[in-house]
């Protein structure tokens, strides 16, 4: 069956049967790798991507239930947010697995809060896993990113 989602600005026709996983249909029919597969049952947080701007698990987000909402993954945030470069500057990523779930979990929170305290960041962050523990580096780079550094 054939459904229309709005990815990353674009629409996007895709033939998946209503009940797949959104991670599926990213990466295995539309060719967006940036989302990763960690757990599949929403407890990691490397499937991240942003359903209407909120921060969402792709791994359970079934397509059939994403037909008028705005879908945004790491490749739509094109490379020049300030995220990304406050990663590169704060040398976050180790194996680099779960940035872009981190990422896209940081973003969401700045874009609800432009000036987050440790407290929001630690609250939001939650449930996204590094096993590099890069967390500390993560919170630098959340700061940087909000203008507030440390």
């Amino acid at each position: 069956m054939a459904l229309i989602l709005s990815i990353n600005g674009r629409q996007r026709t895709v033939d998946s049967p209503p009940d797949t996983p959104l991670l599926w249909v990213l990466r295995d029919e539309l060719g967006l790798t940036g989302t990763k597969y960690g757990c599949g049952i929403a407890q990691c947080g490397a499937c991240t991507v942003h359903l209407n701007g909120q921060a969402q698990r792709s791994c359970q987000a079934p397509i059939g239930s994403l037909a008028g909402v705005r879908i945004t993954t790491i490749e739509g945030l094109g490379g020049a947010h300030p995220l990304q470069a406050a990663w590169v500057k704060r040398d976050v990523p180790q194996c680099g697995y779960c940035q872009s779930g981190q990422i896209m979990s940081a973003a969401a929170l700045l874009a609800r809060n432009p000036k987050p305290t440790d407290e929001d960041i630690d609250a939001a962050m939650n449930g996204n896993i590094c096993r590099c523990g890069t967390y500390q580096r993560i919170r630098a780079a959340i700061k940087d990113a909000a203008g507030a550094g440390s």
